[in-house]
This record gives structure tokens, C-alpha cells and sequence, in this order.
């Protein structure tokens, strides 16, 4: 009878995936497939801006990408520690000025609290109204390079949409 080889955890690429054989069934590999959360952005060319491209899931996993994106432009997310939580309430007219006034606010405490976002999490995400936890600390300028100088997250080309999970487009001024 032949023993099969078993494997510890191995990356798919999307998903973490572990190979168990069953008893009963000799040579016959089980799969169990660990649920991933999809979050992500990209960057998009612009004429003297910079814009980001959001998709996830659900509405608050596109606002997180989206805060993600537009921070990784300003400091290296490594560098910033998580020694202190800020809870954040915004609110707008509609969905796409809520992105609006949610990246502008997340750059009001950067620039007027001195406070370097690090991480962000969204916890609540209506039509009109956003709650998240934001994680980070004090500018240290020994420590913080900062790379790109965001003025503001604008309406041009804005869009947020559900299409196949969530997705969202921002054109930010630098």
C-alpha cells in the first residue's frame, strides 16, 4: 500500500491550501481551502496626478484599498508603527464623495494632527456615513521618509461602483 506524502502549508497564490489524506482513502488527497479576503489596488496614470484603482469584496475593503493606496504614495507602510488607534466618522452626500471626504480626512490628521496613518480599517460603510479605526503614530522625521506629496482626493474621474465585489476609481493631486 503506498503512503502518501504529506505537505505542510503551501501558497496557491490567492488562497493557502493544505493536502490531507483521508484514511479510508489511501493515495486520494483532500483539499481544504482557507477563504482569503480580496482586497486590492493599483496605481493609474494620470496627467500631473496620480490615481488608484480599488476593488474588493465589499464596500469596505474597496475604501480600505483605496486608503492603502493613497498612503503607500506618501510613506512606506513599514515604517509606520501601530502605537496608537484613532476612531474616524465621516460622512458626505453620496458614495463617491464619502471616498472623497474619506481620503481627505485620513490626509487632515497627517497634515494637520501630525499623525502618520499606518493601517486602516473600515468598519462601517453606508451610502452616506464611514467609520474606521486608523492605526499609526507621531511623525518621526528620523524615521519617516516621506515620498510623494498628496494635496487632495478629487471628483475628477471619481467612481465608485458594485460590479463583480466592489470597485472604485480616485484621481489624488499631487
Amino acid at each position: 500500500m503506498l503512503t502518501p506524502r504529506r505537505r505542510p502549508w503551501r501558497s496557491t497564490g490567492c488562497a493557502r491550501v493544505r493536502s490531507r489524506p483521508s484514511p479510508p482513502f489511501a493515495g486520494v488527497s483532500l483539499r481544504l481551502i482557507v477563504a482569503v479576503t480580496v482586497r486590492t489596488y493599483e496605481v493609474i496614470e494620470h496627467t500631473a496626478d496620480v490615481g488608484i484603482l480599488a476593488r474588493g469584496d465589499t464596500v469596505e475593503e474597496v475604501f480600505t484599498a483605496a486608503a492603502e493606496g493613497m498612503l503607500s504614495f506618501i510613506v512606506r507602510p513599514e515604517d509606520v508603527h501601530s502605537l496608537e488607534t484613532r476612531r474616524r466618522v465621516v460622512e458626505a452626500d453620496d458614495r463617491g464623495g464619502l471616498l472623497v471626504a474619506w481620503l481627505n480626512d485620513l490626509l487632515l490628521v497627517l497634515n494637520a494632527d501630525a499623525f502618520v496613518p499606518g493601517e486602516v480599517a473600515v468598519l462601517e460603510c453606508g451610502e452616506t456615513r464611514l467609520v474606521a479605526d486608523v492605526r499609526g503614530e507621531a511623525v518621526d522625521p528620523a524615521r519617516h521618509r516621506f515620498r510623494l506629496d498628496v494635496k487632495a482626493a478629487t471628483y475628477h474621474q471619481l467612481e465608485v461602483a458594485r460590479e463583480n465585489g466592489w470597485r472604485a476609481r480616485v484621481i489624488l493631486d499631487v
